[in-house]
């Protein structure tokens, strides 16, 4: 029997109660985030127990409501970077030559550019929102799946199935769709679950410099605007950075737990120790 994975259980089930914690935002936090409630700078106590910010608002609502808007940015914007990395990658690795090289001069073009100072312009370009911080974000880190995807189509595309799957007449479409990539995706979970990762983290620093949606409360909003009172209310920076170092760790945790499941010579390993 194969060893406890500790990795995956412990990264998954994090992020499963972070995301929980998100979708109940509206019933778990006990009160409107925006609201002016107490005090300015009130510290941690009985009536709000994570304190108060600078305009008096319940912190502990903040953080509840801004796992949904760090989540769901780090989620959508990481499907739009797959779906654009897979897409692009797949056809790569497939058909080789011209388009090949095309494709790959487009994907390192992406590259070489600053992915921050690239997302910050983005953002600076459609305006400070939801949609430009999720367009933003998805635009700076598809180019590592696409490679990734290249790489793994170009080790396929010459294996028996595929050969047997043209001579049985199918079209280009149905042998990239469902031949190959199913064969091809498991090593781009792991990249994926990273790339949740990276893209809550570029969100908070987006939101970090105030070039967020101004209506939507996350984390780095919260951190951000907390800069000028950080010797007098140090929690307010403290608390939301320690949950964007828990999400993460999770996520990490999560993909080392994938990539581990994956590896044969781990499994043989870890059944003969059992």
């Amino acid at each position: 029997m194969p060893a406890w994975n500790w990795r995956l259980w412990l990264g998954g089930g994090t992020l499963a109660l972070i995301a929980l914690v998100a979708l109940a935002a509206s019933w778990l936090a006990p009160h409107d985030p925006w609201a002016l409630l107490g005090p300015p700078l009130a510290p941690p106590g009985r009536e709000f127990w994570l304190g108060t910010d600078m305009l008096g608002r319940d912190l502990l609502s903040g953080l509840i409501h801004g796992a949904r808007v760090s989540l769901l940015i780090g989620l959508t914007s990481s499907a739009c970077a797959l779906l654009i990395g897979i897409t692009l990658g797949a056809v790569a690795g497939y058909f080789g030559g011209a388009v090949d090289r095309g494709l790959m001069r487009l994907t390192e073009f992406f590259q070489v550019i600053p992915a921050f100072l690239f997302a910050i312009l983005l953002v600076a370009i459609m305006r400070p929102g939801l949609k430009s911080v999720i367009v933003a974000v998805a635009l700076v880190t598809w180019p590592p799946v696409a490679r990734l995807m290249r790489s793994e189509f170009l080790s396929l595309r010459s294996r028996e199935f595929v050969e047997a799957a043209h001579s049985l007449g199918l079209g280009h479409r149905q042998i990239i769709v469902r031949e190959i990539l199913p064969n091809a995706l498991p090593p781009v979970i792991a990249v994926g679950s990273l790339m949740v990762a990276t893209a809550i983290l570029t969100e908070a620093s987006l939101s970090f410099l105030g070039l967020a949606d101004p209506n939507l409360i996350s984390w780095g909003y919260i951190i951000g605007s907390s800069r000028p009172v950080f010797r007098e209310a140090w929690w307010l920076s403290v608390l939301p950075g320690l949950c964007l170092f828990v999400t993460v760790l999770a996520i990490n945790l999560l993909a080392d737990g994938l990539g581990d499941s994956r590896n044969p010579l781990l499994r043989a390993r870890q059944g003969g120790v059992a």
